[in-house]
């Protein structure tokens, strides 16, 4: 009888059972980073090949939006903006929340809209989350093209509002908002592998989380007896630090920051072990 050899050396690739939860093999991410790329480039170019006007969607989103909240919650409410001028107000706290709303509703769907891939071939499957935080940010990056510019004409035109030190803080900002959504998408899409209701909810839910965020008020405008729960959402204090990095403006505090980054950190950790434990399953039950 021939004895059996171990193979294992001949494959390229071994896929082994791994019970640990927090391993993600980020090593085996970084050699996928060819195809994280793709995903990237696919994410892009398929929400706006069938679209007439293509990318210039990126700013008639946020232009059009500014220009509602700024009819209706500063003329007709009369919604304070703490002095700075009503459209950059506005601009600043949309697209952030742009951002951080899209990477959540986007990765929320990661097990549902790719199971046909997923049950076909191997990789690491923390790539299309990553894919989706990564191409939203080029979307983010071009909005804030537009909020320099917006910046540009009201400084020209006399608008009150300067930019203060904390604006190095911006890429912490950004940071934080992209693990945030990150985490919370991850947490949504284990989920919706058995409650396939919970995708019809996201949408709307994110919705009402944006009137619980200091997007269309600021923070010192909220009352007293509901402003510590507007704190405990961790994108106020991201959004209220944006405004008083660019405008000069806002209830920025360290405190504050250093509360929503742990926040981020154990939703983004709660994140990556409900994923990772849905990974190893999830086929069976999308």
């Amino acid at each position: 009888m021939e004895s059996v050899t171990d193979n294992n050396s001949q494959w390229d690739l071994v896929i082994e059972s791994n019970d640990s939860l927090l391993d993600l093999k980020f090593q085996e991410v970084w050699h996928y980073r060819d195809l994280l790329t793709m995903f990237v480039k696919r994410d892009f170019v398929s929400f706006y090949k069938q679209t007439v006007l293509g990318p210039l969607w990126f700013f008639i989103q946020p232009i059009f939006t500014t220009i509602i909240f700024t009819f209706v919650f500063g003329n007709l409410a009369g919604l304070s903006t703490d002095g700075l001028p009503q459209p950059l107000f506005y601009l600043a706290g949309i697209t952030a929340w742009n951002y951080f709303s899209e990477c959540i509703t986007k990765t929320s769907t990661v097990f549902k809209d790719n199971a046909n891939i997923f049950g076909k071939v191997y990789f690491p499957r923390l790539i299309l989350p990553l894919s989706i935080v990564i191409s939203s940010l080029v979307r983010f990056g071009v909005q804030m093209l537009l909020f320099v510019f917006m910046m540009v004409y009201f400084a020209l035109i006399g608008g009150t509002f300067h930019i203060t030190s904390s604006i190095f803080l911006f890429p912490l900002l950004v940071l934080l908002m992209a693990l945030l959504g990150l985490g919370i998408g991850l947490i949504i899409t284990a989920m919706t592998t058995k409650y396939r209701d919970l995708s019809f909810l996201v949408t709307f839910a994110v919705q009402l989380l944006m009137y619980m965020t200091t997007v269309i008020y600021p923070l010192s405008a909220a009352p007293a007896k509901y402003r510590y729960l507007i704190e405990l959402n961790p994108m106020t204090t991201v959004i209220e630090a944006m405004r008083f990095a660019f405008l000069g403006n806002g209830s920025f505090d360290v405190a504050h920051l250093a509360y929503s980054a742990a926040v981020t950190l154990v939703i983004l950790f709660t994140g990556i072990i409900v994923f990772n434990r849905t990974e190893k399953s999830f086929v069976d039950t999308v």
